[in-house]
């Protein structure tokens, strides 16, 4: 019996070029290997869609005295919609909608033991006070009418309790902080933004007072007393946060403790000031709560941070943890410095990040252990089946998505709306403010939903079938409108579509955005030109214009150059559809063959086949180093190409969400790309692009222009992006109600979209 072949088995390998004479491969070679890579990556995608089940992720479970519906907990997310420390209906609108989706237990956001001493946020819930029962109680109770469960998450932020710094107290800290922080990425930060994030303190500058034995005395009674009012309001779990650099897990870390008395030093004694409060909370509530312990397995600090906890010290302290009296222990992350290393934790941009964190807690333990971290279903499903953790807490997929659960346990979960990790979301926290979803417009207003049904239904026509003409004729349709979407191009998705080629996780709200039209049924119209008499003759009652954004060649010498290519065109050659005239005949063959052998139809096969064959020359220049530009420019150098990147501005990856920004240059600047910041490109040759480069003060005044230039065999020019919707004027007089969304009408991306696509269809 054979095996299915070299390319079943993932093991085959490219032709090598023959030597030939001309200005590119072999056209010969390219079918050979465009072919070779299409069957391997097919292969890949067939195995990787089989059929999911998640019978272990909807199994049933039990943590100390509670008993869960499922192994899916929402994690803890603050929100900032609590109101000096008291839960308002904001707050439990948004954990009930997630409860209702069948997420077996809701953990809170941060919820201030001793608020507002030790407070990050006078919008998080307190502890500290009688008074604070009552929202705590209405929240419980509204938990508990969907069936699940509530645990209410205990924090003291120490050295981050942003409110102590605004109400000149001094911030709580095992030992006065000696770490430098790096805040050289706040250059890709603009004024405005550091404006905000200054006023969340006031402006005022941070002063630290190192904790006596007496005052861990009184904080642990702190934690108790806040355990007991938990226990009052009727809720079912806590959660002491052992981690993230608040004070608890600044005791547990040698980077924040280096006391000599007996909570410094060894393990055991930087772990003292966690397990007593544990024992403490244990002998206030006895067995009616739940405690849940959250420790990072891992703290992300660099080489500049040795003293980081490890792995092996979280492991261990989790054993202490247990003999403590915790019933649960949920492995997190932690990345020391904010500006460096936020996406490597608490919020991670790897699927599962953690997995392998909670398996190895959960050899040394024998209380249930929860991951976290980017916990796709499939993996959380995977990471149970393997005994590699008990409990999955999902924390952006199920803002999301609140009826998660729900749609596992109905057998689809395809309709599972996912989370881009755009960061977006997080972003509005480091001002304070009420986070958004990019995909999820409902998201700290859950009253959005559900759709109101039409009074009568209407005859809509989009113009588009990207993100936003797709949302328009999803929404319209639930809402019980007819709707046909006109699409000049041969497949859905217009800009996502391309997105997708750099930006993986925007593929599946791709696919998820198709699978949701085609079962409702819209009539979508592929190659399709949308012109005034063809709109006129569906005879619709409203036009919708989501044709997306106008992108300009430079204007500038040699803007014209074949060799040079704006967004379209780069879409074009990667496709095989669209305008190629000017590109060399070897571009135009693959971008053909790629067409005809289907890997053009699939963003991921264009990942997998151009990480080993890319048919363009090996120096770039790209030009603009907004969102587009700067993740261009890392998906090129990944795959060998020398890359300069020119941008006219300071702040690169200009607007995405803030921790995303500063890893993408970050991880930009680790493939090898060469950044200028403040150039503008001035000429372009056949070989070359010339450009200026401004150096600037500390005032951001010029004080000398530098001209240079870099190699280019390939020019790709990511400004000129221009929200305009042609067809609204040429409709004028024809169509009465025409209605323009996403880049169409303002050039904000997916979170645009979106969010302009609810605003339209809500409103038919």
């Amino acid at each position: 019996m054979t095996d299915g072949g070299p390319a079943a088995r993932g093991g085959c390998r490219l032709r090598a070029a023959r030597t030939h004479r001309g200005p590119g491969p072999s056209v010969f070679l390219v079918i050979e290997n465009l072919l070779i890579l299409a069957g391997r990556c097919a292969y890949s995608l067939i195995v990787a869609t089989k059929t999911q089940t998640y019978t272990h992720l909807l199994s049933p479970g039990r943590i100390g005295p509670v008993q869960l519906n499922n192994r899916v907990m929402m994690s803890a997310m603050d929100m900032n919609l609590s109101a000096d420390g008291v839960v308002e209906r904001e707050d439990i609108d948004h954990f009930v909608a997630r409860a209702a989706g069948g997420t077996g237990m809701i953990i809170t956001g941060c919820c201030s033991v001793g608020y507002p001493v030790g407070s990050t946020s006078k919008k998080e819930p307190g502890l500290s006070d009688d008074k604070f029962i009552p929202g705590l109680t209405a929240l419980a109770d509204a938990v508990h009418e969907t069936g699940n469960k509530l645990c209410i998450q205990m924090v003291h932020h120490g050295k981050v309790a942003r409110i102590d710094t605004v109400d000149d107290r001094p911030l709580q800290v095992p030992s006065t902080p000696r770490q430098k922080m790096d805040l050289s990425a706040l250059a890709d930060n603009t004024p405005g933004e550091l404006a905000k994030m200054a006023a969340v303190t006031g402006g005022k500058q941070a002063s630290y007072h190192e904790v006596t034995v007496e005052e861990i005395a009184e904080i642990t009674r702190l934690y108790a007393d806040a355990a007991r009012r938990v226990r009052t309001s009727g809720a079912d779990a806590v959660e002491i946060h052992c981690a993230h650099g608040y004070i608890l897990s600044g005791f547990l870390s040698r980077a924040d403790n280096f006391r000599t008395d007996e909570y410094g030093g060894s393990l055991e004694n930087r772990a003292r000031f966690a397990c007593e409060v544990i024992a403490a909370v244990k002998e206030a509530v006895g067995e009616d709560l739940a405690i849940l312990v959250r420790v990072s397995g891992r703290e992300f600090g660099g080489t500049e941070e040795p003293n980081a906890l490890s792995t092996a010290e979280a492991t261990a302290a989790a054993q202490m943890f247990e003999k403590a009296g915790a019933d649960a222990i949920d492995v997190t992350g932690w990345g020391r410095n904010p500006f460096s290393n936020f996406t490597d934790g608490p919020l991670p941009d790897q699927v599962g990040a953690y997995v392998d964190l909670a398996a190895a807690v959960k050899q040394a333990v024998t209380i249930p252990v929860v991951t976290v971290g980017r916990v796709l279903p499939e993996v959380g499903e995977q990471a149970i089946a393997e005994g590699k953790a008990d409990y999955v807490a999902m924390g952006r997929q199920l803002l999301a998505d609140p009826d998660l659960v729900n749609k596992l346990r109905a057998g689809t979960p395809e309709r599972v709306r996912p989370c881009i990790n755009c960061y977006v979301c997080v972003q509005e926290n480091f001002w304070d403010a009420t986070p958004l979803c990019a995909v999820n417009p409902a998201l700290g207003n859950e009253t959005l939903l559900p759709f109101p049904t039409a009074k009568t239904g209407k005859r809509i026509v989009v113009v588009g079938a990207g993100p936003a003409g797709l949302e328009t004729a999803r929404i319209a349709t639930e809402r019980g409108h007819r709707v046909t979407v006109l699409d000049k191009t041969d497949r859905l998705g217009g800009t996502l579509w391309f997105s997708a080629l750099t930006t993986p996780a925007n593929y599946p709200l791709l696919e998820w955005l198709k699978n949701e039209t085609a079962r409702l049924g819209v009539d979508i119209r592929l190659n399709t030109e949308a012109t005034p008499e063809l709109i006129s003759s569906l005879r619709p009652d409203t036009v919708v214009l989501a044709t997306g954004a106008l992108r300009d060649r430079p204007q500038i010498p040699g803007g014209d150059l074949p060799h040079v290519h704006t967004g379209d065109t780069m879409r074009a050659l990667m496709t095989g559809v669209g305008d190629t005239a000017g590109q060399s005949w070897y571009l135009r063959a693959a971008g053909k063959l790629g067409k005809l052998s289907g890997i053009t139809k699939s963003p991921r096969l264009i990942r997998e086949v151009t990480k080993k064959f890319l048919p363009m020359g090996k120096d770039v220049v790209v030009i603009g180093g907004s969102l587009v530009g700067l993740e261009l420019a890392e998906f090129l150098a990944e795959r060998g190409r020398r890359v300069t990147l020119l941008h006219d501005e300071q702040q690169l990856g200009l607007p995405m969400a803030l921790p995303r920004r500063w890893t993408a240059v970050r991880h930009t600047t680790e493939a090898g790309v060469t950044i200028h910041r403040n150039a503008e490109a001035t000429r372009i040759t056949a070989d070359r692009v010339e450009f200026d480069v401004a150096v600037k003060d500390r005032k951001g005044k010029t004080t000398e222009t530098k001209t240079m230039s870099a190699p280019a065999s390939m020019v790709i020019y990511a400004l000129g992006t221009d929200a305009a919707a042609p067809l609204e004027q040429q409709l004028a007089g024809v169509i009465d109600n025409v209605r323009v969304v996403g880049d169409a009408g303002s050039v904000d991306y997916i979170e645009g979209a979106i969010h302009t696509a609810w605003k339209a269809a809500a409103g038919l």
